[in-house]
C-alpha cells in the first residue's frame, strides 16, 4: 500500500498533508503522526495534517502536532490546505469552524472569535488574562487567549534575546496550563507591527506559527499597544492579522506546496 501525500508549508512551518477524501489513508494514531513527522527517519514536519469528509463543513482538518498530539487549531496549516483546495471553504476542526478564501498574496482565513475566559484558555485557576499575575524569571505578566488553540503573550524589549529553548518548555509545562501552552514572545515596533517568535506546544520553536500570530496581535490590541491592524513578523514571513467586525480574527498569508510524494504504512509499522 502507497499512500500518496503532499508537503506543504506557510512561512516556513512545514506540514505532510494526506487527503482522506480522495484515497484510503491508514488510520492515524500519535505514534503513527510522530513518525512520519520524524525528520531522519520519517517525512519530516512540524504537523501532520489529515483531510476528511464533514457532515457540516467543506470538509474536515485534524492536525497532529510532531509529538504526535492532536490539537485544536493551526493557522498556517488552515492556509496550506485553502491553497490545496483552490476555493472558498468552510473547514471544521476540533477548535471551531474556519473558513478560507484565496487572496492575493496567499490564503485569507477567517479564525474566528478570541476567547478570554480563565476556563476557556484554559488556565487551572481563575484569574485576569489580560495580564496574568505571575511570572517566570525575567519574564511577568502576560496575556493569554484562546484563538482555537491555547496562547499566552509575553511583551518583551527584546523578542531576539529570549532564551526560547530553556524558558519555552519550562512555560509550556508550567501546571497553570493544564492543557499545556503554546508560547509567544513578541516586542512592539510600531502601532501596525510586531516582531514575534513562538515556542509550540508539541513541537518546539517553528519558523512561523499562525495561531501564535493571532493570539500576539489580539493580546497587544487589548492592551492598547496596537491597532486593529498589523503585520506581525516571524522568522519565515510576515502575516497580516486585522480583528474586525463580528469580533472575528482574519489572518492573510502565504502558503506554498513544496513536493508530493508517497509512504508505506508498513515501514512504520501499520498494516496496509
Amino acid at each position: 500500500m502507497q499512500v500518496p501525500f503532499v508537503k506543504m508549508h506557510g512561512l516556513g512551518n512545514d506540514f505532510v498533508v494526506l487527503d482522506a477524501r480522495v484515497g484510503d489513508v491508514p488510520e492515524m494514531t500519535a505514534r503513527l503522526a510522530a513518525a512520519l513527522a520524524d525528520r531522519k527517519t520519517g517525512i519530516g514536519c512540524d504537523q501532520l495534517i489529515l483531510i476528511e469528509p464533514s457532515d457540516s463543513a467543506t470538509f474536515r482538518m485534524r492536525i497532529f502536532n510532531a509529538d504526535g498530539g492532536e490539537v485544536e487549531a493551526c493557522g498556517n496549516a488552515t492556509r496550506a490546505v485553502g491553497l490545496l483546495h483552490g476555493a472558498p471553504a468552510t473547514i471544521e476542526t476540533l477548535g471551531g469552524l474556519l473558513s478560507s478564501n484565496p487572496a492575493d498574496g496567499g490564503v485569507a482565513v477567517d479564525m474566528g472569535e478570541p476567547r478570554f475566559d480563565w476556563n476557556a484558555i484554559p488556565l487551572a485557576y481563575a484569574m485576569d488574562t489580560l495580564s496574568i499575575p505571575v511570572g517566570w524569571e525575567d519574564l511577568d505578566a502576560p496575556s493569554a487567549v484562546n484563538v482555537g488553540n491555547p496562547h499566552v503573550v509575553f511583551f518583551v524589549p527584546d523578542y531576539a534575546a529570549v532564551e526560547i529553548e530553556r524558558l519555552g518548555p519550562l512555560i509550556e509545562h508550567d501546571p497553570l496550563f493544564p492543557a499545556r501552552i503554546n508560547v509567544n514572545f513578541a516586542t512592539v515596533t510600531s502601532r501596525d507591527a510586531i516582531r514575534l517568535r513562538v515556542w509550540e506546544r508539541g513541537v518546539g520553536e517553528t519558523r512561523a506559527c499562525g495561531t501564535g500570530a493571532c493570539a500576539t496581535a489580539i493580546a497587544a490590541m487589548r492592551r492598547g499597544l496596537t491597532d486593529r491592524k498589523v503585520t506581525v513578523s516571524l522568522e519565515g514571513g510576515d502575516l497580516t492579522i486585522e480583528w474586525g467586525a463580528g469580533n472575528r480574527i482574519l489572518m492573510t498569508g502565504p502558503a506554498v506546496e513544496s513536493f508530493r510524494g508517497t509512504f508505506d504504512p508498513a515501514a512504520y509499522g501499520v498494516a496496509g
